[in-house]
């Protein structure tokens, strides 16, 4: 499955990209299992998506939870928890 993803903020500059389009194999199935498998890309991809960081996710520019089903040429985006001040 083809599926464009995006970067925001702090996690687009830890990675040093805003978007990248990839093909992720068929076991790939939910926002979550995304996650999972950019993980085991390692070093910056494991730091930056770790399981205990803090990150908000997006499916086709809604926010969604990890159980989100994904689908052909979709847009996954990850960025962190906004903050108020």
């Amino acid at each position: 499955m083809h599926i464009q993803l995006r970067f925001f903020a702090s996690v687009r500059e830890k990675l040093g990209l805003s978007s990248q389009e990839v093909e992720v194999p068929p076991e790939v199935q939910t926002v979550g299992d995304v996650r999972q498998w950019l993980i085991q890309r390692g070093d910056v991809w494991a730091d930056v998506l770790a399981p205990d960081r803090a990150l908000r996710m997006a499916f086709n520019q809604q926010m969604c939870e990890p159980d989100k089903r994904i689908s052909e040429r979709a847009e996954v985006a990850f960025f962190p928890p906004v903050t108020g001040g």
